[in-house]
C-alpha cells in the first residue's frame, strides 16, 4: 500500500533493525503501555518477535515505512479477518516516536481502511483498552463511530480489561474517503509539510452538496 508519506509492506525480519532502533527512542517504554508485549530489551529479542509475526496470516502484519527515509518506523495489522461476513479489524498498532502525530501515521490508517473496503469488506473495526485515551481520540478523529464498552472483555497482565469498540461501515466509507483524500492533498500542506486545515475541519464536497 503506497502513499505519499508512508509505505505499508508485509512485515519481515529485514524490518526488525529499523523498527528496534525507532522504538529505542522511547526510553520510558510508554508507547507499549496498552500492548500485550514489549518493550523489548535487545534487538535479538525484538527480531525473534518479528520473525513469529511475519509468518502469521491472522493477524496479518505490515511494516510502516517512512518514504522520506526508507526506514520502518511502525507496525500495524489486520486481524479477526472474516471475509464471509465482510468484517475486518485493524490493530496491533505500534507507532514509534518518529511516527506518532505525523501525516504518515494518518495516511497509513487511511491506506489500510481504503484497502479493506476496496476488497469488499463491509465493516472495519477498531478496538482498544477503554483506558487508552489517545487510541480512543485517534479512532474518533479517523471517523470511527463509538459503539460502546465491552466490560471485562479480556485479562491483560493480570487485570480485567474493558474494551472500547469503534467501527466504520461501508455506507460511511465514501464520505470518509473523500475527507481523507481532501486532507491528504498536496495543497493542504505548506512548504514545510505542515497541514493548513486539520482533518477534523475537513468537510467532504459530497456532504456539502447534500445539504
Amino acid at each position: 500500500m503506497q502513499g505519499r508519506w508512508c509505505l505499508l509492506e508485509p512485515l519481515t525480519v529485514a524490518h526488525a533493525a529499523d523498527l528496534f532502533a525507532a522504538a529505542s527512542a522511547d526510553t520510558m517504554g510508554h508507547s507499549w503501555t496498552y500492548l500485550h508485549y514489549g518493550p523489548f530489551q535487545t534487538e535479538a529479542e525484538y527480531t525473534a518477535w518479528v520473525a513469529e509475526r511475519a509468518v502469521s496470516t491472522d493477524p496479518l502484519f505490515f511494516a510502516l515505512v517512512d518514504t522520506d527515509t526508507g526506514r520502518a518506523v511502525g507496525v500495524a495489522s489486520y486481524l479477526r479477518i472474516d471475509p464471509t461476513n465482510g468484517v475486518i479489524e485493524v490493530g496491533h498498532l505500534y507507532f514509534s516516536p518518529a511516527l506518532q502525530g505525523t501525516t504518515a501515521a494518518t495516511e497509513a490508517m487511511y491506506l489500510m481502511m481504503r484497502h479493506a473496503f476496496d476488497l469488499g469488506y463491509r465493516r472495519y473495526e477498531w478496538k482498544c483498552d477503554s483506558l487508552n485515551a489517545p487510541s480512543r481520540r485517534a479512532a474518533l478523529r479517523l471517523g470511527f463511530q463509538f459503539e460502546g464498552i465491552f466490560r471485562q472483555a479480556i485479562v491483560v497482565t493480570g487485570r480485567n480489561r474493558d474494551t472500547a469498540w469503534f467501527s466504520v461501515i461501508d455506507g460511511e466509507w465514501p464520505l470518509l474517503r473523500e475527507r481523507f483524500e481532501k486532507w491528504l492533498a498536496p495543497e493542504n500542506f505548506d512548504a514545510q509539510g505542515r497541514q493548513l486545515c486539520p482533518l477534523s475541519e475537513i468537510v467532504p464536497l459530497s456532504a456539502t452538496q447534500a445539504r
